[in-house]
């Protein structure tokens, strides 16, 4: 657990959050219909996965974000 509380375990959950954040986003849009192109275009299946994805993004950068600064 000390690792997590670091500056690279910061950065790291904050990397990994933006990621999973971005990644859900477009397997949202594409579940949804909304970025064609893909055999998941339409595919309420990949909806769901993809706001699943998001969401797990958004916990990670809040995790990341209000880690203490200090390093202890």
């Amino acid at each position: 657990m000390a690792a997590m509380r670091s500056r690279a375990g910061r950065t790291a959950l904050i990397v990994v959050g933006v990621v999973a954040l971005l990644v859900g986003v477009v397997f949202a849009g594409q579940g949804a219909n909304l970025i064609p192109g893909s055999s998941m275009t339409g595919d309420r299946t990949w909806l769901y996965i993809g706001l699943a994805l998001a969401l797990v993004g958004v916990v990670l950068l809040v995790l990341g974000v209000r880690r203490r600064k200090d390093g202890s």
